[in-house]
């Protein structure tokens, strides 16, 4: 890749609200979700000679974000202070994901609510739009832990919309 300025900068307007959105869609939090994205484009910046192509920065950029927010959800909830904020029932979001809830759909909020895995594996088949074979390279883990965190992903959600549909419809 060209080690010049133009083209770094280049690079990150390109990609920023991505790695924007994969960060935030694992997080939940648009202020820990801006945090991480600092921290994949100065890691970029480190990694840049290293990069060969466009495809090379695109998946880079995706298995960085997709690895430093799941870092930064883990450190979170290791955080004995933020234990009072996670899921009571596996289907109530933190508050800092309420105040959100007006730009984000029900499934979104659904996805918060799914283990980090799950989470990430979802993220790149749907949002990204990968293969399950380009996500196991991504993310390090054997394709059939993907395909098993996917199956279990889809039948969590449908579980939990199907409750929520019902809490709805009683209410």
């Amino acid at each position: 890749m060209d080690a010049s300025p133009h083209h770094f900068r280049a690079a990150v307007e390109r990609h920023q609200a991505r790695v924007f959105s994969i960060a935030f869609r694992i997080l939940g939090d648009s202020g820990a979700a801006e945090e991480v994205a600092q921290d994949v484009f100065l890691e970029l910046h480190r990694s840049w000679a290293r990069l060969e192509s466009e495809e090379h920065v695109t998946a880079w950029l995706r298995r960085v974000a997709c690895h430093r927010a799941t870092d930064a959800l883990r450190r979170r909830a290791a955080r004995a202070d933020s234990v009072a904020e996670e899921y009571q029932d596996g289907m109530a979001l933190r508050p800092a994901v309420r105040d959100f809830i007006p730009l984000m759909n029900r499934v979104e909020q659904l996805l918060l609510t799914l283990p980090p895995a799950q989470r990430s594996v979802m993220l790149l088949r749907y949002q990204e739009d990968l293969e399950p074979e380009d996500i196991a390279i991504e993310l390090g883990m054997p394709l059939a832990t993907v395909r098993s965190h996917l199956q279990r992903a889809i039948k969590l959600l449908r579980e939990k919309a199907q409750r929520t549909l019902r809490e709805y419809s009683r209410g």
